[in-house]
């Protein structure tokens, strides 16, 4: 199935729905289709074998996805905050592209691909093109992305049609939206969460509201001015929310649902989050590049029976990035290859159609019965809630030990002083490695290195106690709030 289709089906639904509202251009899912008849024209014209995206997004990602679908040509937003040379060296690795950037970043692009066009040039052209309907092949790739990089040079993941389209028709019921519902879309368009968010929304019937620069003010007036009735938000977006609604008050009465991922979201974040927003049903969704997107969810029920219950097992919960959507198989194995039982911490593997696992220059890294190494350190509870503890290469090997960072992160954000913490290794000749805690206190509060270790003491054994404290106004994160840990111990060896 060709995500061509999905358009389809939204303007067979209702060509008349507003689609996509970006700034001042709303599109109904008729005038969407038509558009991307005509992007296709121009795509198929320009000779390209490929197209790629520089921009912020807003309606030109959902446009440029199916323009792409329809002339059967596959598909790639690259991150434009990277530096001109990132940008450039990752069009040329992609076959005769196409680009289509958006103006303020035009000069980071230079010569790169077969040609150039800014966006308000390819929606003029689409305008007026011949218009192209092509249905590519289920199994002919339809996205590729980058991956973030932030432990190694970015891989060009490749999505087929099947896989994306997988992952909708088995996570979303087409046309379930209630009248009126509107999803508030945020994420970068080079994430796979923009990706997928387009045609989640798309297939469901929602309204996508987008907001392709974000400002947690202007998210809260969004909400209001489109009465959005749901989101998906990164951590670091989220706690910016939070913040503004705690000074002014909002309470967004339209919101029924509210999604977090792209990295670890500490607890006592999600907490208040709840306490605030109590009518708000909190959805925590796990994925990769990989996979599609979502592979795991922790839903609304979930939160608010983890959230305050004294039952210590249920609580955890809260923890968890929750069960695996239908479709996905999920495994824990040991070094040795071994499954591993609930409680028992190893690598997490998963198997499904949405699981692409392959990567250009590469080929596939399935295994024979179709696996995918997640390379996320990870366990099962007994109920089957899936609990990740990191990456594989984050581990810290101290004297001999392996050491989780996300063990003792998840013991020091709780430390009341303690507003976001990152723990990783740094080289040292005696151990190998030594842990370093690095802390962003809470505003005004100038903690006590030794005050944290020992809160660490007394709830891990002395092995996990940090050797070192060291606090930072922020931490390096990339958009979707992944902490850039490359970045932090290399700060940490110029101190």
């Amino acid at each position: 199935m060709s995500i061509s289709l999905l358009l389809e089906m939204a303007v067979s639904g209702d060509p008349e729905r507003t689609a996509v509202v970006s700034d001042d251009m709303r599109l109904t899912t008729q005038e969407l289709s038509d558009l991307a008849d005509g992007g296709a024209g121009v795509i198929a014209g320009s000779g390209a074998e490929h197209v790629v995206y520089v921009g912020a997004g807003g309606a030109l990602l959902p446009l440029l996805l199916f323009s792409s679908a329809r002339a059967a040509r596959a598909f790639t937003p690259i991150n434009y905050r990277l530096s001109a040379e990132g940008i450039q060296a990752l069009i040329e690795r992609l076959p005769n592209p196409l680009v289509i950037v958006d103006p303020r970043y035009r000069d980071m692009v230079g010569d790169a691909g077969l040609a150039v066009l800014e966006s308000a040039e390819f929606l003029a052209a689409a305008r007026t093109a011949e218009p192209v309907a092509e249905f590519a092949d289920p199994d002919d790739v339809g996205v590729v992305l980058f991956t973030s990089g932030t432990t190694s040079a970015p891989k060009a993941v490749e999505l087929t049609h099947n896989n994306l389209t997988s992952y909708i028709t088995g996570t979303v019921e087409y046309g379930a939206a209630e009248p009126g519902d509107a999803a508030l879309i945020c994420v970068p368009p080079y994430h796979i969460a923009g990706v997928s968010a387009a045609l989640s929304n798309l297939y469901a019937g929602r309204k996508m509201v987008y907001l392709p620069n974000f400002d947690a003010e202007r998210w809260v007036a969004l909400v209001q001015q489109e009465a959005v009735t749901s989101a998906t938000v990164v951590p670091t977006m989220l706690d910016r929310i939070v913040a503004v609604l705690e000074a002014g008050g909002d309470r967004l009465p339209s919101l029924k649902t509210l999604a977090y991922g792209g990295s670890k979201v500490g607890l006592p974040l999600v907490r208040r989050a709840l306490s605030l927003l109590s009518h708000v049903g909190f959805v925590n969704a796990y994925g990769l590049t990989e996979t599609s997107s979502t592979i795991a969810v922790l839903g609304p029920e979930d939160h608010r029976l983890a959230h305050g219950h004294d039952d210590k097992s249920l609580a955890r919960r809260l923890g968890s990035v929750g069960r695996p959507v239908p479709g996905i198989e999920v495994q824990i194995r040991d070094e040795a290859g071994t499954v591993l039982g609930p409680g028992e911490t190893g690598e997490l593997f998963v198997r499904g159609e949405q699981v692409s696992g392959r990567y250009t220059g590469i080929g596939s890294v399935l295994d024979e019965q179709g696996w995918f190494p997640t390379r996320d350190i990870a366990s099962l509870d007994e109920g089957g809630y899936l609990f990740i503890s990191g990456r594989s290469d984050d581990t810290i090997i101290r004297g001999g030990e392996n050491i989780a960072p996300a063990e003792l992160e998840d013991v020091l954000i709780e430390h009341p002083d303690v507003h976001q913490v990152a723990v990783v290794g740094a080289e040292d000749a005696q151990w190998g490695q030594i842990i370093v805690a690095v802390v962003v206190p809470v505003a005004g509060i100038d903690p006590d290195p030794e005050e944290l270790r020992n809160h660490v003491r007394k709830a891990l054994r002395g092995s996990r106690t940090p050797d070192r404290v060291v606090f930072r106004d922020e931490l390096p994160t990339n958009a979707t709030g992944k902490v850039l840990r490359r970045e932090i111990v290399a700060g940490l060896a110029t101190d």
